[in-house]
């Protein structure tokens, strides 16, 4: 059945969610679409993401809204009456996405390896991408071209940004000054870090390299709270546009901005979509695992003494998915480790 013999006329990816993964699918994208550029692409995605992941030229994208369960499903079993997918890449572990995969026609399914199958998705597919170990979320989805039989590996976005994105980020970063955006909040609470601190690095970026400082981030009543907490903790004056911007627009800020500083969150893998060097903050994660891909030099890794402190174990013995979300695991990051990561980057 697999490798192919032959590009596939059609190919269906189902990954929903978060928007942080659905950044690590598009160099996916890229490599089946220079490897096969005749075969169709579909892609089926949630809401949310699709926002974003539109932009991506030469894929059809059918949305799915996650919240509605059975008539998200029904609704996408009608969208996709009378088709029939060459190969479906089931690439989303939850037991949700292997609900809708069940309503996908497709004659070959493929998922992950036994072991990492978890949520019974060995159940939904008819063949699994090559076991790996202690791979980075990016690399393990090339599990998925690799077992189709494509052997390069494009790492690569080449996202299409619309003229009202690049003007609104125009706006706000109008010439050739350093700029650091600071995005503070993950949708997870216990990723993030203290608003003061936030402050004090946009104090010594504004201090000490001359840098323009902008918040951002969603609407949420957290992102808006935590965006004036740092507003009134910092010295320096930072323009607040959290919940004032759409995806598109936020992805063309950060093609503007020099630096992101950020927890994990969808922002960080944003940013690297589009080649900004991000200054990440990991306790909470493994950055090896969940890190921007491109900026794993510049995390505050602070993951190893979380391990140690919270789970009594170094982070080798721990589920390579272990994530250590627990009261106060931020604050293992001091200020003085970020603002000595932001210099040596500056430099």
């Amino acid at each position: 059945m697999l490798p192919l013999a032959e590009p596939p006329r059609s190919v269906c990816i189902l990954r929903l969610s978060a928007l942080g993964d659905t950044c690590h699918v598009v160099p996916i994208v890229r490599t089946l679409q220079h490897a096969w550029p005749a075969t169709q692409l579909t892609w089926i995605i949630g809401k949310a993401e699709a926002r974003l992941m539109k932009l991506v030229d030469g894929v059809e994208f059918i949305t799915v809204d996650k919240r509605a369960g059975f008539a998200a499903r029904h609704d996408l079993r009608e969208q996709l009456r009378g088709r029939r997918f060459d190969v479906l890449l089931h690439m989303q572990l939850a037991l949700r996405a292997s609900l809708v995969a069940r309503n996908v026609p497709a004659t070959i399914k493929l998922g992950f390896d036994r072991a990492r199958a978890r949520d019974l998705q060995w159940m939904f597919t008819n063949a699994r991408i090559a076991p790996r170990a202690r791979e980075h979320v990016l690399d393990s989805f090339f599990g998925f071209s690799a077992a189709l039989g494509i052997k390069d590996r494009l790492v690569r976005w080449d996202i299409p940004l619309p003229e009202s994105a690049r003007a609104y980020a125009e706006a706000l970063i109008p010439d050739a000054r350093p700029t650091l955006v600071i995005s503070p909040c993950s949708s997870h609470a216990l990723r993030n870090w203290r608003a003061e601190r936030y402050a004090a690095i946009a104090d010594h970026a504004s201090r000490r390299h001359g840098m323009r400082v902008i918040l951002c981030g969603g609407p949420s009543k957290l992102e808006r709270e935590t965006g004036a907490a740092i507003e009134k903790a910092a010295a320096t004056q930072v323009i607040n546009q959290i919940g004032r911007d759409t995806l598109p627009e936020l992805l063309a800020l950060l093609a503007r901005a020099s630096v992101l500083l950020a927890p994990d969150s969808g922002p960080a893998h944003m940013a690297t979509m589009v080649g900004t060097p991000v200054l990440g903050l990991y306790a909470a994660t493994n950055p090896a695992r969940s890190g921007p891909y491109l900026s794993r030099l510049w995390c505050v890794d602070a993951y190893p003494e979380a391990a140690r402190r919270f789970r009594r174990r170094p982070p080798e013995k721990l589920p390579w998915t272990e994530k250590i979300e627990e009261r106060g695991v931020m604050d293992l990051i001091s200020t003085e480790r970020v603002v000595a990561k932001l210099d040596e980057l500056l430099r």
